[in-house]
């Protein structure tokens, strides 16, 4: 009974907890991606460890944008496919910037330059900072929600 009370105090909690289960389903989707990018530009080439982290952040990137506009949130309001690519690119160029930063401050700050602790800093402190930023900004910017009563846009007439 204190949950019904609860869910009916905060009755858009269920649909938060459903897009929070869908962005993170097409996360992990995308964080596979990125660790295996990642870990094989590092073992196939003798490239800086940060060249591999970006080229393997893109990657993801790409599978996150298909994942989370027609997945995630394709009941949200439809704003232009060409603006929310570029939102989703600069937000997801932000979030990078998060994940280097915590690998670049465990690598020349504190000098940890292992594969084990540049997959922590990079691919579970830095992806994890950026997760939370990249779901904020997907929510608020990229894809707003609907104004109440609002339907889709209707289709453009000759």
């Amino acid at each position: 009974m204190a949950v019904r009370q609860f869910l009916d105090r905060h009755p858009r909690l269920p649909a938060l907890v459903r897009e929070v289960g869908k962005f993170g389903s097409v996360g992990a989707g995308a964080y596979v991606v990125q660790l295996a990018v990642t870990n094989l530009l590092w073992a196939l080439t003798d490239r800086h460890v940060l060249v591999g982290q970006v080229i393997g952040t893109v990657c993801a990137i790409a599978v996150a944008f298909v994942g989370n506009r027609f997945w995630t949130f394709a009941d949200r309001a439809r704003t232009g496919y060409g603006r929310e690519t570029v939102l989703f690119l600069v937000m997801n160029g932000i979030g990078m910037l998060i994940q280097l930063g915590c690998q670049a401050f465990s690598l020349y700050v504190l000098g940890f330059d292992g594969p084990l602790a540049q997959n922590i800093a990079g691919n579970v402190v830095g992806v994890g900072l950026g997760t939370l930023f990249r779901f904020f900004s997907y929510r608020t910017w990229v894809f707003p929600e609907r104004p109440r009563g609002a339907g889709e846009r209707p289709a453009k007439t000759p």
